[in-house]
């Protein structure tokens, strides 16, 4: 018998999750993960081990529901959970949370009252709130017993200057809760804590994080703590990303109203869903399938390698302004699908980076090692898978140890 944490990792259609074991005296062991395809008429479901053998892999009918917020159901997958568990039970629910604004910036125990507070948020993140916090509610209507904790994809970077926050527009603005706030900060926290255990010097010193995926992001830590990022009043800022522009002058969104006439929905669709690798090469958002097609004799394999070319020089451009904030770099981290995978656009980056004393073993990159600069580099390359599930299973721990600490005996 074992007390199960079910970590929770929303998406726009798919919700991610892993299932940990608690150990007395270990870390927390990981059961299973899988997702849910949450479409309303009938969601999928599918889960596989630690070893890569498939658990299920099933659907459900789903029951009409009124709240069109959450209009889908969790039960089967909490029916199949327990039927693993052998006597065990699931003891908690994380979520990662894409907004916690200006206050909260730690994890929280979910009570009706929090929960229309991170509604409210939901202008700040219009396309990512209500999605992430959809479970919640299902849960909370399902489960109602069962504790929920929100982990804030917003919280690691409190820790950045007043200044840094700060947006250049009228003061009405910034009182509104209208400023900087960077995301991915669950991964940037548990890379944090992973550089402690595996390289406390550089934990310690200067380094920037490249969080480098779908959605793509840097984060400047000193002393393990965030001092600047990539991101910030929404996920659309800093680096170009799949299908998100990243840093767009404004001009060009006044261009779109004035000579297109486009409103909020076209916007939101053209920077959201049409920009990124997918709009400059026109043929995919994919990493690995844009490094395929630039090989290409085609006419079209010009625009992929342009996707390719600009999307290194966003990483390497926000990388040089990231070192002047820290006056200098003592190592680089590449985490995520494409930080973790593609050789070559690590490769371009470091090229790019000599400047700076960074010094790339071909070799090692090639193979994705764990560090990828030479004994002779000035700034140490690592590359580091992130684990943003096993960082909210954390999160839950530390909250409800501190919530039960705070009860009266």
């Amino acid at each position: 018998m074992s007390d199960v944490i079910l970590a929770f990792n929303c998406g726009s259609s798919s919700l991610k999750f892993t299932l940990f074991r608690l150990q007395a005296h270990a870390a927390p062991a990981v059961l299973a993960h899988g997702a849910v395809e949450t479409t309303p008429d009938s969601p999928r479901f599918h889960a596989v081990d630690n070893t890569g053998t498939v658990l299920a892999d099933c659907t459900w009918s789903q029951p009409d529901h009124t709240d069109k917020t959450a209009p889908f159901s969790l039960g089967p997958l909490f029916k199949w959970i327990e039927s693993h568990l052998d006597g065990g039970k699931v003891v908690a629910v994380g979520h990662r949370v894409v907004h916690g604004g200006p206050d909260f910036i730690a994890p929280v125990r979910i009570t009706p009252d929090i929960l229309a507070q991170l509604e409210k948020l939901t202008p700040f993140a219009p396309l990512h709130q209500t999605v992430t916090l959809a479970p919640i509610k299902v849960i909370a209507r399902e489960r109602p017993d069962l504790p929920q904790i929100a982990c804030f994809d917003t919280g690691f970077h409190h820790t950045m200057p007043p200044l840094a926050k700060l947006l250049p527009l009228p003061r009405r603005y910034d009182q509104a809760g209208i400023r900087r706030y960077g995301f991915h900060g669950l991964s940037y926290a548990y890379i944090s804590s992973r550089l402690r255990e595996i390289d406390p010097k550089l934990a310690q010193g200067r380094t920037i994080v490249a969080h480098l995926g779908s959605g793509a992001s840097l984060c400047a830590l000193k002393n393990g703590q965030s001092i600047e990022t990539t991101m910030g009043f929404s996920a659309l800022d800093g680096l170009m990303m799949g299908t998100r522009c990243g840093a767009l002058d404004p001009g060009v969104l006044l261009y779109m109203m004035q000579e297109e006439g486009a409103g909020w929905h076209t916007i939101v669709d053209v920077l959201y869903h049409q920009s990124g690798l997918l709009g400059v090469s026109g043929l995919a958002a994919d990493m690995r399938s844009l490094r395929e097609q630039a090989k290409a004799s085609t006419p079209q394999a010009a625009n992929a390698r342009e996707a390719l070319n600009l999307f290194a020089y966003r990483v390497v451009q926000e990388i040089g302004a990231l070192t002047a904030i820290l006056q200098g770099l003592d190592g680089l981290v590449f985490t995520a699908g494409i930080g973790e995978n593609d050789a070559a656009l690590r490769a371009e980056v470091c090229t790019a980076l000599h400047w700076v004393g960074v010094r790339l073993d071909a070799e090692a990159n090639q193979r994705h090692a764990p560090i990828i600069s030479t004994p002779d580099s000035s700034v140490i390359i690592r590359v580091e898978p992130t684990n943003e599930e096993l960082m909210i299973c954390k999160d839950v721990i530390s909250t409800l140890d501190l919530l039960a600490k705070a009860s009266p005996a």
